[in-house]
């Protein structure tokens, strides 16, 4: 066997789909039946949101060329971008440049808002979805796909309508020198998988290899940044090409709702994570100081987060899953809400809100609106409630579900990672379910 084909083999798609018989798709399908019924989830879309989102999507050529007289043109800036293999649309895509003193980091969001706004069919269905949905191997999108994964899709090659946050960054300190955000036409150069990523920074006669090197550069300087400063990384292990997204997408989250609220002073749905309690926190770290293999230097107890992160960086790989579980059982849950006061505990940021993923958060997609109208929906409170609650729902579901699947004798995380095949006693293929988007269980991005 080659080395790539060993390599390609440890891979959850090397290994292929998790194979199960039709009376166990049953089960998985009425259990995913219950769950719906429980937490009010909505399998399928309206036939009238179904047919304004194929509407939406007619014409697209030109409604973009009619739009780029009122837009920033950035169709010449180099643009890509990167994103899981199996991956259905590309809502974010990234650009940079450096200066003497400064890095200017373009992050591209998809303009969901230009085709979902208050008044249409898809907006009143995504208020009521709240969210994405993500089982293992089974997605429930807060967006019809048909819009989601074509004028919504940063495709390579393709013109698109996207909201920009332009932020000048300051390279002694990595603050924000200057913040834009304006709508804005692309054209994303290549779309990367992870593993290209790493491919284009190893690798200097590729092309992006210089702004692949380049954004990592400035992506793992936020990153030791965080740390210092006391947020927390429940997941210390990513590499390169995650880092980069992970935090390019935090800093254009950030500088959104500091705009939002010190520069526009207006209210918007900021994520606001309180904290654990002393004693909470207490229970947590003896917790995991009771791990084989697991330490927590002296000097990191003036704060739990970064005990924490201490803790995470130099344990086993074993202790990896049980020390975000101790941390998680005391952590209070984040929420929407129109006031920032509290700021996010896990992050350790004084304001933050959600932006870059307006397909699959209903929080991102209102945030959108209020940028662009700079103004706030009369419902906002409200809608802070709903997004709250849809999500945790949604957790709630993707929990039971795994839960299940454990007791049909299924490995969640394979299933989640390969997909599932359903095979007759001939071995005949039956039904196969291609692997859901990548979920986001410990990222706030």
């Amino acid at each position: 066997m080659s080395n790539d084909a060993q390599a390609q083999a440890g891979t959850a798609e090397g290994q292929g789909p998790v194979e199960i018989s039709p009376d166990v798709a049953r089960q998985l399908q009425e259990k995913r039946e219950e769950l719906f019924e429980e937490f009010e989830i909505r399998d399928k879309f309206p036939s009238d949101v179904l047919a304004e989102a194929r509407e939406r999507t007619d014409g697209v050529h030109e409604e973009i060329q009619d739009e780029i007289d009122d837009r920033r043109d950035l169709r010449d800036l180099t643009t890509w971008t990167t994103d899981p293999v199996d991956a259905q649309d590309f809502d974010d895509a990234i650009s940079i440049e450096e200066h003497e003193e400064t890095y200017t980091l373009w992050v591209h969001i998809a303009d969901v808002s230009h085709y979902v706004h208050p008044g249409s069919e898809m907006w009143d269905e995504a208020v009521k979805r709240g969210n994405t949905v993500y089982l293992p191997s089974y997605t429930i999108h807060m967006l019809p796909p048909t819009l989601a994964e074509t004028v919504c899709s940063l495709v390579p090659n393709e013109d698109r309508l996207a909201h920009t946050v332009e932020m000048e960054i300051d390279k002694e300190n990595l603050s924000f020198e200057e913040i834009d955000i304006y709508k804005s036409v692309i054209e994303s150069d290549e779309r990367l998988t992870y593993t290209q990523c790493e491919t284009r920074l190893d690798d200097e006669d590729l092309p992006l290899h210089e702004e692949c090197a380049l954004v990592f550069e400035l992506a793992d300087q936020m990153h030791e940044q965080r740390k210092e400063d006391g947020s927390l990384v429940l997941n210390p292990r990513r590499d390169r090409a995650h880092t980069i997204i992970e935090e390019c997408m935090l800093k254009a989250n950030k500088a959104v709702t500091h705009e939002l609220m010190w520069g526009r002073g207006v209210e918007a749905m900021y994520r606001v994570h309180p904290q654990p309690t002393p004693d909470q926190w207490d229970k947590a770290l003896r917790e995991i100081m009771e791990l084989d293999g697991v330490s927590i230097p002296s000097a990191s107890f003036d704060d739990p987060r970064k005990a924490v992160n201490a803790a995470l960086e130099d344990s086993p790989p074993r202790a990896l899953n049980k020390i975000q579980r101790a941390v998680l059982k005391v952590m209070p849950r984040a929420k929407y809400m129109n006031d920032p006061f509290g700021g996010h505990h896990a992050l350790n940021f004084d304001i933050y809100g959600h932006f870059t993923s307006p397909i699959r958060r209903l929080s991102d997609l209102i945030n959108h609106w209020i940028v662009h109208e700079n103004d706030v929906p009369e419902d906002l409170i409200e809608l802070c409630d709903r997004a709250s609650d849809r999500q945790k729902d949604a957790e709630t579901a993707e929990r039971l579900y795994k839960q299940f699947l454990e007791e049909v004798h299924l490995d969640p995380y394979a299933v989640n990672n390969r997909g599932l095949r359903t095979v007759d006693e001939d071995g005949d293929v039956v039904n196969e379910e291609g692997l859901p988007p990548e979920t986001v269980d410990l990222r706030e991005d």
